[in-house]
C-alpha cells in the first residue's frame, strides 16, 4: 500500500526514479519491523530511524548524481532538508527527481510503513494499521492535483490490498477463547450479547447513514477539477532590476568594456566546414511582455525546474538547430540566467523557469565564477511565409496586445500613418522597423527611460535638444508600442550579442523587439540604424497635425467710414473724463492684486499646516504612522523625486535616502558635512508592521514615526535651493495628492 503511493506520485515526476525509491522505502521500513518483531517495542523505532537515515543518504546521493548536482553529500542533504517542501510545491511539472524533491516523499513513505507495520503486526490492529498508508496515499493524490490523469487503477489496487489485509486472519485468538461470554452467568451473558448486538447495529446504521449522506457529495465531485496545492505557495521572486532589465541597457552602454560573461559555443547540428563558427549568437537574458505605459516588465511565474525543461513544438517549416553553450559568469549580477532561446537542458546550476516567456533564473543569484551549460533549440522561421502570415488574436495574446492608457497623440498618429499603407502584419512590422532605422540615431550616452513621455521625446523631440536619439532601449520599446498600436502582438527582449566563443562585454548588451505571427512563433526585428547611415529628419516623412485650425483670412478694409471719429483734445489740454486719474487706478489695482495673492498664499500655508497636523497629531497610532509616511512621500514629490505605488516601503526608504544624498551633493559637500541622514528604514518597518498587524502600533512608535518624518522633511527641504524652499510651504500639491 505504501509502494502504491510512489506509483501515484511518480506520475508528475520525470522518469521512474522516484517510484523506485519510494518502493524501496516501503519495503525497507516494513522489513525492519518484521525483522525486529521479537525485540522490545522501544528498540524498533531507533533501528528503523537508523535504517531510514542510511537509505535516505543513499537515495539523496543517487538522485544528486542523476540530476548532475555537484557538492558533498552533507551540503546536498542540508539544502534538501531546508527547502524540500517549498521546492516540491513550486517545481515545474514534470518534476525532476533531485534531492530536494525526493526527500519528503521518501521520509513520509518510510514513516508510514513503520507506523502501519508496527500497529498491524505488533498490536494486531490491521484496520488501524491501514490508516498511515491511507493518509500517505491521500496526501500523494492531493499533491498531484490536476497535473495528471485520475489514478483509477492504483486506487483500486490500494483498496484491494486493504481488503486483503483485513480478510487474512491474524492468528491471535482472544484471551478468553472463541466466545468471550462463555464464562459469564446466564443473565450477564445475555446482557452482554444484547449490548454487543446493539453496538454493532448502531455502528452499521452510522456507516450506512454516512454513506447515504457523503456518497452523493463525493460522486458529484468526481468530474470536478482537483485543487492544485501549488497555487497556495509563492514561486521564486526576483528583484526590480531582474523584473525590468531594460533599464540596465544605458548603464552597460556607459561601461562598454565591463566583462559580463565568458561563452564557449558548440553547434552539433552545424555542417562541417560551414560558417557556424563566425555566425553571431543572441544570448537572451529576459523577455518583457507587460507594459503599463511606464515600465516594461517580465511578469513571469517561475517554477523550480530540473535539468530537462519542457519542450515546445516547433513551428511548421522552421529550422531548429541545437546550440550547446558553456557560460561562465563574470560581472553580471542579479538572478536572470542568460541562455540562447529556447533552453531545453541546463546543467551545473539550480534554475527556475517560466515556460511562457522562456526566461531562466537562478534563485540563489549569480556569483562570479558560476559555470553552467545550456542546451537550446534555436528556431529560425521560414522567411518565405512571413509576407503572408497573420497575427493571432483573442484572450491568449491579450497580454502582448495591451496598450495602456495615456498614449501621446503624436505617437498614435505615427502608428496610424505607418499602418495605413501596409495592410499585411509583416509589412506593418517592416515599416516600423525601417522608419526607426532611417530617422533616429543610436548613442551610448542617452538617459534611460521608456515611459510614454520618454518615447514621445525620443520620437519627436528636437534633434538639437536631445530628441531623436537613444539606446537600443528606446528603439525596442518604441517599436513594441508602435506595433501594438498597429494591432501587432509584440514584446521586448534583453540580451547579448556574441560571436559564439570568448568574452561577452557590456557593449554587447542590447534590446530588440519581437512580433508573434500565427504558425511561425516569435520573430525578431532589428530597428537599429546602420553605423554609417545619417538619419533623415523625422519632419520629412511625418509632420504632426496642428493643434489649432489655421486662422481665417483678414478681410480687406473698405473705403466707407464706420462711424464718427472721436473728438481730439486741443494741444496742451488733457481730456477731462470726469473719473479717477490713471496713477490712482494702477496703484489701486496693483494693491488689490497683491492683497489677493497674499491671501491665497496665506490660505495655502494654513491649509498645508492643518493637513500635516491632522496626519501627525490626530487619530490612533496607526493613523499617525501612516500620516508620517504620507508626509515623506509628499516631500519626495515636492523635491521632484516621486515614487510609484508599486514600490515596497523599504524600496521607497532607499530612494528617499538617495534623493536626500543627491540634493545635498548638488548644493555642495561642505553644506552636508557632518549632517547625518535620517534613517527611514525604521519608519518603513513601522509601516510594514502596521500593514501586517493593524491596531498593534503603540503611541511610542507613532511618536517615533512623526519624529523621523519631521527630521527627513526638514533635511530634504534644507537641501533644496533657496527659491525652492520658499515655494515648498505654498505648493498646493499635497492638498490633492492624498485623500
Amino acid at each position: 500500500m505504501v509502494a502504491l503511493t510512489g506509483v501515484v506520485l511518480g506520475r508528475v515526476y520525470a522518469g521512474g526514479l522516484l517510484t523506485r525509491l519510494v518502493v524501496g522505502a516501503a519495503v525497507g521500513s516494513v522489513l525492519v519491523s518484521v525483522a525486529a518483531r521479537r525485540l522490545p517495542s522501544w528498540l524498533v523505532a531507533p533501528l528503523s530511524v537508523a535504517g531510514l537515515a542510511g537509505f535516505t543518504a543513499w537515495s539523496l546521493r543517487v538522485s544528486a548524481d542523476a540530476a548532475g548536482l555537484p557538492g558533498p553529500l552533507v551540503e546536498v542533504a542540508a539544502d534538501a532538508a531546508r527547502n524540500g517542501i517549498p521546492r516540491l510545491l513550486t517545481a515545474m511539472i514534470p518534476v525532476e527527481p533531485t534531492p530536494d524533491t525526493v526527500l519528503v516523499p521518501l521520509v513520509a513513505a518510510w514513516l508510514a510503513g513503520l507506523a502501519g507495520a508496527e500497529v498491524a503486526l505488533r498490536a494486531g490492529r490491521v484496520l488501524l494499521g491501514c490508516l498511515p498508508p491511507a493518509l500517505l496515499y491521500t496526501g500523494a493524490v492531493y499533491v498531484v492535483g490536476p497535473n495528471a490523469d485520475p489514478a483509477v487503477w492504483p486506487t483500486v489496487a490500494f483498496a484491494a490490498f486493504a481488503a486483503l489485509g483485513l480478510a487474512v486472519p491474524s492468528g491471535r485468538p482472544g484471551p478468553s477463547g472463541p466466545d468471550p461470554t462463555a464464562g459469564l452467568a446466564p443473565g450477564v451473558r445475555t446482557a452482554v450479547r444484547v449490548r454487543l448486538t446493539a453496538t454493532a447495529a448502531t455502528g452499521l446504521v452510522v456507516v450506512v447513514g454516512l454513506a447515504a449522506v457523503v456518497g452523493p457529495v463525493v460522486a458529484a465531485r468526481v468530474d470536478e477539477r482537483p485543487v492544485d496545492p501549488r497555487r497556495y505557495v509563492e514561486p521564486p521572486q526576483v528583484e526590480s532590476l531582474d523584473e525590468n532589465p531594460l533599464i540596465r541597457i544605458s548603464g552597460w552602454a556607459l561601461n562598454p568594456q565591463q566583462k559580463l560573461l565568458d561563452v564557449v559555443t558548440e553547434r552539433p547540428d552545424a555542417p562541417a566546414g560551414g560558417d557556424a563558427e563566425g555566425r553571431s549568437v543572441r544570448i537572451r537574458l529576459a523577455v518583457l511582455s507587460d507594459y503599463d505605459g511606464v515600465t516594461w516588465r517580465v511578469g513571469a511565474t517561475y517554477r523550480n525546474a530540473g535539468r530537462i525543461l519542457p519542450a515546445a513544438q516547433p513551428a511548421p517549416g522552421a529550422t531548429v538547430e541545437t546550440v550547446r553553450q558553456e557560460i561562465t559568469v563574470a560581472d553580471l549580477s542579479g538572478r536572470l540566467l542568460p541562455a540562447v532561446a529556447t533552453p531545453r537542458e541546463v546543467g551545473g546550476a539550480r534554475v527556475a523557469y517560466d515556460p511562457l516567456t522562456g526566461t531562466l533564473i537562478r534563485p540563489e543569484g549569480l556569483t562570479p565564477g558560476l559555470r553552467y551549460t545550456v542546451t537550446s533549440a534555436a528556431e529560425r522561421p521560414d522567411n518565405n511565409l512571413l509576407a503572408t502570415a497573420d497575427v493571432p488574436a483573442g484572450e491568449e495574446v491579450a497580454r502582448v496586445l495591451r496598450v495602456a492608457d495615456g498614449v501621446p497623440d503624436p505617437v498614435r498618429r505615427l502608428a496610424t500613418q505607418l499602418a495605413e499603407d501596409n495592410g499585411a502584419p509583416y509589412a506593418r512590422a517592416a515599416a516600423i522597423e525601417q522608419f526607426l532605422a532611417e530617422h533616429y540615431r543610436i548613442v551610448a550616452d542617452a538617459p534611460s527611460g521608456h515611459a510614454y513621455p520618454n518615447l514621445n521625446f525620443f520620437l519627436f523631440g528636437p534633434r538639437g535638444g536631445g530628441g531623436q536619439r537613444g539606446t537600443s532601449e528606446q528603439f525596442a520599446a518604441a517599436f513594441a508600442v508602435l506595433g501594438r498600436l498597429s494591432g501587432l502582438p509584440t514584446r521586448v527582449v534583453v540580451g547579448f550579442s556574441s560571436t559564439g566563443n570568448g568574452p561577452v562585454r557590456a557593449a554587447d548588451a542590447f534590446a530588440w523587439p519581437e512580433v508573434l505571427f500565427a504558425g511561425l512563433g516569435w520573430v525578431a526585428f532589428d530597428p537599429l540604424p546602420r553605423p554609417d547611415d545619417e538619419p533623415r529628419p523625422v519632419e520629412e516623412d511625418f509632420r504632426p497635425a496642428p493643434e489649432d485650425p489655421p486662422p481665417s483670412e483678414v478681410p480687406e478694409p473698405t473705403a466707407e467710414p464706420t462711424g464718427t471719429p472721436p473728438a481730439q483734445a486741443a494741444p496742451g489740454r488733457p481730456v477731462d473724463s470726469g473719473g479717477l486719474s490713471t496713477p490712482v487706478l494702477v496703484g489701486g489695482g496693483a494693491g488689490s492684486l497683491l492683497l489677493l495673492v497674499g491671501a491665497v498664499l496665506a490660505a495655502l500655508v494654513t491649509l498645508r499646516r492643518a493637513r500635516s497636523r491632522t496626519r501627525l497629531c490626530t487619530g490612533d497610532p496607526g493613523r499617525q504612522i501612516a500620516g508620517a509616511w504620507r508626509e515623506v512621500t509628499d516631500a519626495l514629490r515636492l523635491a521632484g523625486r516621486p515614487v510609484g505605488g508599486d514600490l515596497a516601503a523599504t524600496e521607497v526608504a532607499e530612494r528617499a535616502r538617495a534623493a536626500l544624498a543627491d540634493a545635498r551633493a548638488t548644493r555642495g559637500a561642505e553644506r552636508a558635512a557632518g549632517t547625518a541622514s535620517p534613517d527611514l528604514a525604521e519608519l518603513a518597518g513601522l509601516l510594514n508592521q502596521l500593514a501586517f498587524a493593524p491596531g498593534a502600533a503603540a503611541p511610542e512608535q507613532a511618536d517615533r514615526a512623526v519624529a523621523l518624518a519631521g527630521e527627513y522633511v526638514t533635511a530634504l527641504r534644507a537641501a533644496r535651493p533657496w527659491w525652492r524652499r520658499l515655494l515648498w510651504s505654498i505648493h498646493p500639491g499635497p492638498l490633492r495628492w492624498h485623500p
